[in-house]
C-alpha cells in the first residue's frame, strides 16, 4: 500500500468520526424536538394555569407565552436537524467516493 492510499484511509476514518459526531448531535436535536411537541401537546390539553421550569425554580407563565416559546424552539430545533443532515449527507457522499478510490488502489 503506497502513502497516497494511506493518506486516503486516514481521511476516510477522520469523515466516518465526524459523521457520527453529525449523526449524535442530530439524534440529540432529535429528542429535544420530541420533548418539546410533548410539552406542545400538554399545554395545548390544559385549561389551567401553565408553569415553566427556569434554573431550578417552576414559575406560572402566560400559557400564549409558552405556546410562543416553544413553537420557536421547535423552528431552531427543525433549522439545526435539517443542517445536520445536509452535513451528514456531504459526510456519506465524500466517504463512499473515497472508499471507492482506496478500493481501486488495493485491487
Amino acid at each position: 500500500m503506497n502513502n497516497e492510499t494511506e493518506k486516503k484511509i486516514q481521511q476516510l476514518q477522520l469523515i466516518e468520526q465526524n459523521l457520527q459526531n453529525v449523526s449524535m448531535q442530530k439524534q440529540a436535536f432529535q429528542m429535544q424536538l420530541m420533548e418539546n411537541e410533548n410539552a406542545s401537546g400538554e399545554l395545548s390539553k390544559t385549561k389551567k394555569d401553565a408553569y415553566k421550569i427556569v434554573g431550578t425554580i417552576m414559575i406560572s407563565a402566560n400559557k400564549e407565552n409558552l405556546e410562543k416559546e416553544l413553537k420557536e424552539q421547535r423552528d431552531v430545533l427543525d433549522l439545526r436537524i435539517k443542517s445536520l443532515e445536509k452535513q451528514e449527507k456531504i459526510f456519506k457522499e465524500k466517504a463512499e467516493e473515497i472508499q471507492k478510490e482506496v478500493m481501486k488502489e488495493i485491487k
